[in-house]
C-alpha cells in the first residue's frame, strides 16, 4: 500500500474502535439512548448530506428507497439502539469484541440465503473458533456476563452482517455516501420523536457533550469520508481488513481509558474471535472459478458508486464490508 493508504488504514483502524468507549462515556452518564442514538445520526446526517447533494447522489437513490429504508434499520436504526442499551451493563471491551463477531455471522447468513461460496474445513474451523470464543464471552465468568445485554451486542453483529447483504443484492452500484447520508437522515427522522420526549432536564457534563459531537462528527461523518477514500486508495478487500484491528483498539482504550478489567475470558475470547473470521472469511473458491475479478488497489475511483464486495480479504463472491456502513460499529 502507498503512504497514504497506510494512513487512511491507520486512522480508520481507530476511528472505528472508539465508539464502544464513547457510547459507555454517554451511557454512564445516564443520558436516554434515544438521545444518544439521534445525536449521532443526526450529527453524521447534517455533515454528510450536503456532500451528497453536492456530488448529485441523492437523485438515483429514489428509485430504490424501500430496500434503502429496511437497509437502515439493520445497519443503523436498530444496531444503534441495541448496542447504546447494551453498553448501559456491559463493558465497552466486551461489546467490541462480541461485534468482531460480524464477519463470522456474515458467511452463516450468505450461506443460508442462497451464497454459492463453499464452507471449507478450515472455514467451519473458523465458525466454531469464533462461535466459541462467543460462548466464552456470554458464560458467566466473563466480564460483566450479563446475558441479556450480549443477546443485545449479538443482534446488533447480526443486523452489521445482514446489511451487506441487502447492500450487493439489492443496492449494488449505488453511491456509498449517498446512501449512508440518507440512510442517517432516515434514522435521525425515526429517533426523533422518542429523543424529545426522553431529553434530558439538565445540560449533560462537557465531557459528555465531547463523546457525543465525537460520536456524530469523528465516528460516522469524517469516518465514512475517510472509508471512502481508503476503499478507492486501496481497493474493497484490503478496506476490509479494519474489521480485524477495531476490535483490539475497542479493548485497548476500554482498558486504558476505562480501567475495564483485561481478564483471561477477554484474551481467549479474542483470540478465539479474531482468529476465526479469519479463517471463516477465507474464500471457498479462487477469483478465477468465481468468474469475477477481485479488486486491486486502483479499481475504484473517490467519486465513483461505491462496490458491493467481498466480506474479507479475497472473497470472491460474498457481499461485505465493503458495502457503506458493514466495517463500522
Amino acid at each position: 500500500m502507498s503512504r497514504r493508504g497506510w494512513v487512511l488504514f491507520t486512522a480508520m483502524s481507530l476511528i472505528w474502535g472508539v465508539p464502544y468507549l464513547l457510547i459507555k462515556v454517554v451511557d454512564d452518564a445516564g443520558v436516554p439512548v434515544p438521545v444518544l442514538v439521534l445525536t449521532r445520526v443526526a450529527g453524521g446526517a447534517v455533515i454528510l448530506l450536503p456532500i451528497a447533494l453536492r456530488r448529485g447522489e441523492l437523485g438515483m437513490l429514489r428509485p430504490h428507497w424501500r430496500w434503502l429504508a429496511i437497509f437502515a434499520c439493520v445497519e443503523i436504526i436498530l444496531p444503534w439502539l441495541f448496542l447504546s442499551q447494551a453498553e448501559r451493563r456491559l463493558s465497552s471491551s466486551m461489546s467490541g469484541l462480541l461485534i468482531a463477531s460480524v464477519p463470522i455471522i456474515g458467511v452463516v447468513l450468505a450461506r443460508l440465503t442462497g451464497g454459492t461460496e463453499r464452507l471449507t474445513p478450515l472455514r467451519w474451523a473458523g465458525l466454531l473458533g469464533g462461535l466459541a470464543g462467543v460462548a466464552l464471552l456470554a458464560g458467566p465468568g466473563a466480564l460483566g456476563g450479563d446475558l441479556g445485554s450480549v443477546v443485545l451486542v449479538l443482534l446488533t453483529a447480526v443486523g452489521y452482517a445482514t446489511g451487506p447483504l441487502i447492500a450487493s443484492r439489492k443496492l449494488a452500484g449505488l453511491p456509498g455516501l449517498g446512501m449512508t447520508a440518507v440512510c442517517l437522515g432516515f434514522a435521525a427522522v425515526v429517533y426523533a420523536p422518542a429523543a424529545a420526549l426522553t431529553w434530558p432536564s439538565t445540560v449533560p457534563s462537557a465531557k459528555v457533550l465531547a463523546s457525543l459531537a465525537g460520536l456524530a462528527v469523528i465516528c460516522t461523518a469524517l469516518a465514512f469520508v475517510l472509508f471512502f477514500q481508503l476503499i478507492a486508495e486501496v481497493g474493497p478487500a484490503r478496506a476490509t481488513v479494519i474489521t480485524y484491528v477495531n476490535p483490539a483498539v475497542a479493548v485497548a482504550l476500554g482498558v486504558g481509558v476505562l480501567g475495564e478489567p483485561l481478564t483471561p475470558e477477554i484474551i481467549a475470547a479474542f483470540g478465539l474471535i479474531l482468529a476465526g473470521s479469519v479463517l471463516a472469511t477465507q474464500s471457498g473458491r479462487t477469483a478465477t472459478q468465481s468468474g469475477r475479478t477481485v479488486a486491486r488497489p486502483g479499481d475504484a475511483r473517490p467519486d465513483a458508486p461505491l462496490p458491493a464486495g467481498p466480506a474479507a480479504p479475497g472473497e470472491a463472491d460474498e457481499p461485505g464490508a465493503s458495502s457503506p456502513a458493514a466495517a463500522r460499529p
